[in-house]
């Protein structure tokens, strides 16, 4: 694909990011995880600060969806710990990661595909709202308010993502670039602090890919919200990244600007390929 203009790399001239990065947001300290007698993680440090894009790599089997498993609380890690803005995180269930600002799209879709996009869009808003079962059955005056409020935020996250034209059309009959783009914007709708993508571009052709980088650099400054990605495609991930952590074995063998990591030899024997 075409090389993309990393916010980082832009004229002199060209308007700074809306969000200028600053202190940790998240952070991992000696989280190993196991399933039997497996090691998926061993041992894993790394931080994640507010509004970068931070990347992790690493060939297949490396541990990187098992990494987003232990932040989202899909799985919890055998020993270490994980902090959100200082404060521990125990205990953590993928319901309460969304409740606190985490959310994620998946590898394989995981649409409501007889769904329409807006209504998909807006169960994107269930994990954030207030009123109780019996308010929103009886349609109670709490319920109607978030209600039109959530219908207000899911509108405008729908005009940003650019699908105005198949708001009310059915997933299940929409391109798979779409339907990724769906699955942002639903994660979008729980109003993340930290949006996790595991490899946003899987399947795509080159346009999708490079609409999706695009929408990816435009959440990360007009919401300002902390993006973590896993990504295949390294030029993805060189263009996009402010830091990459790179995994091999559930070990991490880099840490650091792109082009430090693309220089390291670890990783380029690893993952990258040796270079001729």
């Amino acid at each position: 694909m075409d090389a993309l203009m990393h916010p980082h790399d832009a004229a002199p001239d060209a308007p700074q990011r809306g969000f200028p990065i600053g202190g940790p947001i998240l952070e991992l300290e000696g989280v190993s995880l196991r399933f039997g007698g497996v090691k998926a993680l061993t041992n894993i440090s790394f931080n994640v600060l507010e509004h970068e894009i931070r990347a992790i790599i690493g060939p297949n089997g490396a541990g990187k969806s098992s990494m987003l498993n232990v932040i989202n609380g899909v799985y919890r890690p055998q020993e270490g710990t994980i902090k959100m803005r200082g404060e521990l995180l125990k205990e953590m269930t993928p319901n309460r990661a969304a409740q606190i600002g985490i959310s994620r799209t998946f590898q394989n879709i995981a649409l409501f595909k007889g769904m329409t996009v807006l209504d998909n869009i807006m169960a994107g808003c269930s994990l954030r709202e207030h009123a109780n079962f019996l308010e929103i059955a009886l349609q109670l005056p709490r319920a109607r308010k978030e209600e039109s409020e959530n219908r207000e935020k899911v509108e405008h996250i729908i005009e940003f993502l650019q699908i105005e034209h198949i708001r009310k059309t059915p997933v299940k009959r929409l391109p798979y670039g779409l339907q990724k783009r769906v699955e942002l914007g639903r994660a979008l709708a729980a109003e993340p602090k930290i949006l996790l993508l595991d490899e946003p571009m899987a399947g795509m052709n080159i346009e999708e890919k490079q609409d999706m980088c695009r929408f990816i650099l435009d959440v990360n400054d007009h919401f300002g919200t902390t993006v973590v990605l896993i990504e295949h495609d390294m030029g993805v991930v060189m263009d996009l990244s402010d830091r990459v952590v790179v995994l091999d074995y559930g070990k991490k063998i880099g840490d650091g600007p792109p082009d430090e990591v693309r220089a390291n030899p670890e990783v380029i024997k690893a993952y990258l390929g040796v270079a001729d």
